[in-house]
């Protein structure tokens, strides 16, 4: 079966954003030495929630590996998904592959939200690069008010923002989740203290599945 992944414009762009997030990298993880020095030692230095790194990070891609953006669109397309909503854009690497598996599925919509303003204007060029802006509405602002009173329903539901409001999130989405709606949350081992509470998801109407990453400011959207 052919993929939108494999067409020319969307292959490049991903390719692009990979490269340009694993190039940052290394300069991540100098801001996070800086701030929480012997960190990687003593375990008591190191950062606890997403509130102690979130001001080093606001240009971070904090992307998804190329593989796990590919379970993602293939998820998508086995359940047939038609409505996704997608928790912390970024640069909009995760929400290409989430559009691009709506397109091989006919059509439907995801809808996104990122505070930072800049990174959702980068996700928006990169979706119109990609041919793929018709299928995405972009939110700007804090999760906990652009994803309130969603029309459902709602086939699948990607945590990958900061950890802690991914139980506040779900708790705001959960009404518009179909009946066996899949909920995917990434990062599930970066803070876990502060993403523990996700594991109530197990009582709401949805499926849930999480990706546990070793503790690196690097994994995440």
């Amino acid at each position: 079966m052919t993929s939108t992944l494999d067409a020319p414009a969307v292959h490049d762009e991903l390719t692009g954003l990979l490269a340009a997030a694993d190039a940052q990298e290394p300069e991540l993880h100098a801001r996070l030495a800086t701030r929480f020095p012997g960190s990687s030692s003593d375990p008591g230095t190191r950062p606890t929630s997403d509130e102690d790194v979130a001001d080093l990070l606001t240009d971070a891609y904090i992307a998804v590996p190329r593989e796990v953006g590919e379970l993602l669109a293939l998820l998508l397309r086995a359940t047939g998904a038609r409505t996704v909503v997608e928790f912390g854009t970024s640069f909009g690497i995760s929400t290409i592959y989430l559009a691009a598996a709506l397109r091989d599925n006919g059509g439907g919509r995801v809808i996104t939200t990122e505070i930072e303003p800049a990174k959702a204007d980068a996700a928006t060029a990169s979706l119109r690069r990609c041919g793929l802006d018709d299928l995405v509405d972009v939110r700007v602002g804090d999760a906990r008010e652009t994803l309130r009173g969603l029309d459902g329903p709602v086939d699948v539901l990607l945590l990958d923002g900061w950890s802690t409001l991914y139980l506040p999130v779900l708790e705001i989405v959960e009404p518009a989740l179909r009946p066996g709606a899949l909920v995917v949350a990434d990062d599930t081992s970066l803070f876990p203290e502060s993403s523990r509470p996700t594991s109530r998801v197990s009582g709401t109407r949805g499926r849930a599945t999480g990706r546990s990453t070793s503790p690196s400011a690097t994994d995440s959207k």
